[in-house]
């Protein structure tokens, strides 16, 4: 009889665990990130400052903006429109190569599609970091970004 009843008090622990852990893989299976659009952004820039900061020193800006929620203000350069159809804004001083690239965020492509060159606007993205090269200009990389209209 005892033997019955640790096989039986195993099997119980067993199912926990194994009703735990599927329970955990479906979460994260369907877990969504969060809109950028909602989030409070933890540092404000000019373009051309962010980009600044970034050249001066990359590795200090990448400990210290990688993975924050930043607000950019600046000048479109540039709107980029994938194969897929997502798009991209690089914002920045028009008489430097350098630039912030803002992936777009999906949810909000749309918006991005009414985006017109050389306009002022401010994009709220995570930083993801800083592409460095002499001869095309530098670009600080945000992804998830969206356009934000509070000002």
């Amino acid at each position: 009889m005892k033997r019955k009843k640790i096989i039986r008090y195993s099997l119980i622990v067993l199912f926990v665990i194994v009703a735990a852990a599927a329970f955990y893989i479906y979460k994260e299976y369907n877990r969504t990130h969060q809109d950028t659009a909602s989030l409070k952004p933890d540092y404000s820039f000019e373009a051309a400052d962010f980009i600044r900061e970034f050249e001066v020193n990359e590795k200090e800006s990448n400990k210290k903006y990688g993975d924050k929620v930043i607000r950019v203000k600046g000048i479109v350069k540039q709107v980029i429109k994938d194969d897929q159809g997502f798009y991209t804004l690089a914002l920045g001083d028009t008489s430097s190569m350098s630039s912030v690239r803002c992936s777009i965020d999906s949810m909000h492509s749309k918006e991005a599609a009414t985006v017109t060159k050389v306009g002022m606007i401010t994009v709220k993205g995570i930083c993801s970091g800083f592409n460095s090269d002499e001869l095309l200009g530098s670009d600080v990389i945000l992804i998830r970004g969206v356009i934000d209209h509070k000002k």
